[in-house]
C-alpha cells in the first residue's frame, strides 16, 4: 500500500528529485516547490516567482544542498538549507523547460524545452556553452554517468539522439517512427496508427545503457558503443503512453510509469546486462560500424517480442492515476518508489528486497 505524502502542495505535482542525503524535492503547478523529510512530512515550501509550473528539479550530486528548478523558461538555483529567494537565475531558454540534467562533475547543466532546444550552461562561466536541437518538443535530456561531456535526448519528433559537448550536431540519431514503420508495414499493410512520441529517458548507472518510454506504450532499451547506439530490447510495457522511465541503482532494474495508471518494475539484466566481448562478436560489431559509418541515422534491427524476450514485470502497482514523475529513495533503510500524479500528494510505495 502507498503512503500518501500530503500537505506540501495544493496543485498537481509534476516532478520529483532525491538528494544524496535523502531529501526529497517536489515541484508542482503554479510555482509550488516543496521539500520533504524521510517521514513524508513537508520540511519547507516555496512559491517561485510568476507562479509558473515547476516542471523539473535536480539536486547537485557534489553539493546536495543545491537544487536546480525549472519553472517556465527560467532555471532557479536554490539552497535547500534556507529555502527562500533563489541564489541565482538562468534565463537561457525561449520556451517552457521540460527537463533538466546535471553532469557528474557539476560542470554543465542541460535544459530541454518546448522549442526543441537543449541549452547547455557552463556552471563555472555561467554562460551557454552549447545549443543543441530537436525538430519538435524536446521532452527529456540526460547526461551519461561517468561521461561528463556526453548526453542523450529524446522528443516528440520521435527522435533519440546521442551528443558530445564538443560538437553541435548529434553523434548518432535514431528515428523511432522510421524504424517502427518498416516493421509495422510488413504486418499492417503500411498503415501506422500510434506514433512513438518519446516522453522520457533514463540512463543506467553504467552509463552505456539507456531506456526510452514512448506514446505507443513501449519501452525501448539501447546500448551506446563508441559514437553510436543500438537497440538491445523493446517491449510493450503499458496499454497507454509511457510517461516515465527510471533506472534504479541495481543497474538494470527499470521502473516505468504510464498514462494507464500503472507503475511497473522490470528486471532487464538478462536481456541487456551482458557485454559482448567475444572476438567474433567484436569483429562483427566493427564490420557493422564500418558499414554504417557513412550515415548519421541508425536503422534499428528487429528485436524480440515480449514473449520471446521473456520480459515480464517484477512488480506491478495499480496506482490508478496518470503518472507525472517517478523517483526512488532509500528512507530509513527502506526502499521506496515515489510517484507524482494529477493530485497534490506524492505516493510512496515500498519495494520488497530482490
Amino acid at each position: 500500500m502507498a503512503v500518501k505524502w500530503s500537505g506540501g502542495h495544493s496543485c498537481p505535482v509534476l516532478c520529483l528529485a532525491v538528494s544524496a542525503e535523502g531529501l526529497v524535492a517536489s515541484g508542482a503547478e503554479r510555482g509550488e516547490l516543496a521539500l520533504w523529510d524521510g517521514g513524508g512530512s513537508p520540511a519547507a515550501q516555496l512559491r517561485l516567482p510568476q507562479a509558473e509550473d515547476v516542471t523539473s528539479v535536480v539536486f547537485s550530486a557534489r553539493r546536495p544542498g543545491t537544487l536546480y528548478t525549472a519553472h517556465g523558461e527560467t532555471i532557479s538555483v536554490l539552497d535547500v538549507r534556507a529555502l527562500q529567494e533563489p541564489l541565482q537565475r538562468f534565463h537561457v531558454n525561449e520556451e517552457e523547460i521540460n527537463s533538466l540534467s546535471l553532469n557528474d562533475t557539476d560542470g554543465f547543466l542541460a535544459a530541454a524545452d518546448d522549442s526543441g532546444a537543449i541549452k547547455v550552461v557552463d556552471l563555472e562561466s555561467k554562460k551557454v556553452s552549447r545549443s543543441l536541437r530537436h525538430s519538435n518538443i524536446c521532452s527529456s535530456v540526460a547526461f551519461r554517468p561517468q561521461r561528463p561531456q556526453s548526453l542523450v535526448s529524446c522528443g516528440l519528433d520521435m527522435q533519440v539522439m546521442l551528443w558530445n559537448l564538443q560538437k553541435a550536431r548529434p553523434l548518432w540519431t535514431v528515428n523511432l517512427q522510421e524504424c517502427d514503420t518498416e516493421e509495422e508495414s510488413s504486418r499492417s499493410g503500411g498503415q501506422f496508427f500510434n506514433p512513438p512520441l518519446v516522453h522520457s529517458l533514463s540512463v543506467a548507472s553504467c552509463g552505456n545503457v539507456f531506456s526510452c518510454g514512448a506514446q505507443d506504450g513501449k519501452v525501448r532499451i539501447f546500448r551506446v558503443t563508441g559514437a553510436r547506439f543500438e537497440r538491445e530490447l523493446e517491449f510493450q510495457a503499458h496499454s497507454l503512453g509511457v510517461s516515465q522511465v527510471l533506472f534504479m541503482p541495481e543497474v538494470y532494474w527499470l521502473l516505468s510509469g504510464g498514462n494507464d495508471g500503472k507503475v511497473l518494475l522490470w528486471d532487464v539484466s538478462s536481456n541487456v546486462g551482458k557485454q559482448q566481448k567475444s572476438p567474433a562478436k567484436s569483429l562483427h560489431r566493427k564490420k557493422a560500424q564500418a558499414a554504417a559509418s557513412s550515415r548519421k541515422d541508425g536503422k534499428l534491427n528487429k528485436v524480440a517480442s515480449n514473449e520471446q524476450a521473456g520480459v515480464v514485470p517484477k512488480l506491478s502497482i495499480e496506482h490508478g492515476e496518470k503518472v507525472n514523475w517517478l523517483s526512488y529513495a532509500e528512507i530509513k533503510g527502506s526502499r521506496r518508489v515515489l510517484v507524482a500524479d494529477q493530485t497534490s500528494s506524492v505516493s510512496a510505495y515500498p519495494l520488497s528486497e530482490p
